[in-house]
């Protein structure tokens, strides 16, 4: 069932302000029993939990790394890292709960982390913090929360673990989250927050700073301006913050490159059983959508979800960047661009593109397209090394991108003409980037700052993606007409190593006669 009976119950205290307002969301229906007896009797009669505790996981380690790391950077400053909350769809529904991936990167916890989670790491005397978890700690069995709170009581959404089995699991300090309000009365003006992760929180820390620095103002009859926030909700020491832990993030420790490695290996899978459902693919009138089903199925199976609105876009929806309607035919003759990826339950997740002929084949202008967008994913692999810069990936992607098109009469000038920054005519038919970071986060280390992005040089550990395309339009008429509603893109996860790189995907099929044999084995 979607939803069901609501109860009117208050969430107890530590309960978030979500989880109050969703157990009164359809108060107006609920039929939860309220009597002394009713009480009585389901708070009793239940077998002993299982208290043995869990050993800590293999991600801990890191997690504490990562810690430490950021600890380094901000001394003597209080952190404040939320999980963020259940997010509403519809009245009583939500989203599927994602933790904010810089809690999950300090934390190590992913799919099963608890809504509401903050993390702190709190000033210690040595010089460097303290962590601890705060989360809603699971309510006893004689409680009414156990029954009657549909966001957080276990008879609604399953057995909730207890602050000792946290602690144990992640190897780090835990307790409930009616504990983070002595953190909220004692922030003050050096506190930090990831802001966007769970705006509730957010507020309250923010009318917290300005409290302590009018408090301390009066007490000390200081001049200095108060603590405030800059146009549109932002604080210059919050988004220091938030870069930070971006950065924290663009290269990837032994845990994580394993993590995003099986996601590539659950991709691989996915695309395969793809490719094997294309008779039924082809008979449905919104075909596209089948793929997008049956590659969302392998990624529940394996993970925890896609990582990404998958793109199954077949014949001209091809050539619209991201297209994720998927709500077309998948015809043969035409090709089928598939952007997905596989989100493990740590939240790291594979981000790859194969274009491939629906009937087996390409003809010759698909193949034409097909083998110039593979020659510039191979010419940018090709320089992938520490020490370069990270734009010099795409530089190299693109020039081949501006020879095939000239070379075809599609530019008004020479490739070397185009390649000009004042002109770039090439770049109509590939107006993206053919790269961006990938980890937790499919665009990962978002915030991080242009001279450690874009304009930084490749370290050992990055990991990120090569990923040309060509794209006519179906109404372009700078393209002969055989070229119209054809889109290619050709896209791998890279991890740069201590003298080179490996291309993590390479053993999805990547060239034509690949392609075309891996359509044709997988149909049978």
């Amino acid at each position: 069932m979607a939803t069901s009976d609501t109860s009117t119950t208050t969430a107890p205290e530590g309960a978030s302000e979500h989880s109050d307002e969703q157990s009164g969301r359809n108060a107006n229906r609920s039929t939860t029993p309220g009597s002394e007896g009713f009480k009585d009797f389901i708070g009793s009669g239940w077998a002993e939990r299982d208290e043995a505790l869990p050993a800590a996981r293999r991600q801990a380690p890191y997690a504490a790394e990562r810690r430490a790391a950021i600890s380094a950077q901000f001394p003597g400053q209080r952190l404040v890292v939320p999980a963020g909350d259940m997010k509403q769809r519809a009245n009583d529904t939500d989203y599927p709960f994602r933790a904010h991936s810089a809690f999950a990167h300090l934390t190590g916890w992913g799919s099963d982390s608890e809504p509401g989670a903050v993390l702190v790491l709190e000033p210690n005397s040595v010089g460097g913090h303290d962590a601890t978890v705060y989360f809603r700690e699971r309510a006893g069995r004689d409680s009414e929360e156990f029954y009657a709170n549909p966001a957080i009581g276990e008879f609604w959404i399953g057995a909730r673990p207890s602050v000792a089995h946290v602690a144990a699991e992640l190897a780090i300090a835990a307790a409930d989250l009616s504990g983070f309000d002595a953190v909220v009365d004692a922030t003050d003006t050096a506190t930090l927050i990831v802001r966007e992760a769970d705006p509730a929180v957010t507020e309250r820390i923010d009318h917290a700073r300005i409290r302590f620095a009018a408090e301390r103002a009066l007490s000390e009859n200081a001049q200095d301006a108060p603590f405030s926030l800059e146009v549109g909700g932002e604080h210059e020491p919050d988004a220091e913050f938030a870069r930070a832990l971006s950065e924290l993030r663009l290269t990837k420790d032994e845990y994580e490159l394993a993590e995003l490695r099986a996601a590539v290996d659950a991709t691989q899978r996915g695309f395969t059983e793809v490719l094997q459902e294309l008779p039924r693919i082809t008979s449905e009138v919104r075909g596209e959508r089948v793929i997008e089903g049956v590659f969302a199925t392998r990624a529940r199976l394996e993970g925890n979800d896609v990582g990404y609105g998958s793109i199954a876009a077949a014949g001209p929806h091809a050539t619209i960047l991201h297209w994720t309607r998927n709500d077309g035919p998948v015809v043969p003759g035409d090709l089928v661009l598939l952007d997905a990826g596989v989100e493990m339950d740590s939240y790291y997740t594979a981000d790859i593109t194969r274009t491939f002929p629906v009937n087996g084949e390409f003809s010759a202008v698909q193949r034409q397209v097909y083998e110039a967008v593979l020659e510039a994913a191979d010419a940018a692999f090709a320089i992938v090394r520490p020490g370069i810069v990270f734009r010099e990936v795409h530089a190299a992607a693109m020039a081949v991108i501006a020879r095939k098109t000239a070379e075809w009469g599609f530019l008004p000038v020479s490739a070397e003409e185009s390649l000009q920054p004042e002109n770039q005519f090439h770049r109509r038919y590939m107006v993206h980037g053919t790269s961006h970071h990938l980890g937790l986060d499919v665009h990962d280390c978002a915030q991080a700052r242009r001279e450690l992005y874009l304009d930084g040089e490749l370290q050992e550990g990055m990991v990120f993606t090569i990923e040309p395309g060509l794209y006519f339009q179906p109404d372009d008429l700078t393209v002969p007409e055989e070229f119209r509603g054809i889109g290619v893109r050709i896209e791998d996860d890279i991890v740069v190593t201590a003298d080179g790189a490996v291309n993590l995907s390479a053993a999805i099929p990547r060239t034509a006669a690949e392609v075309e044999a891996w359509v044709r084995g997988a149909r049978g």
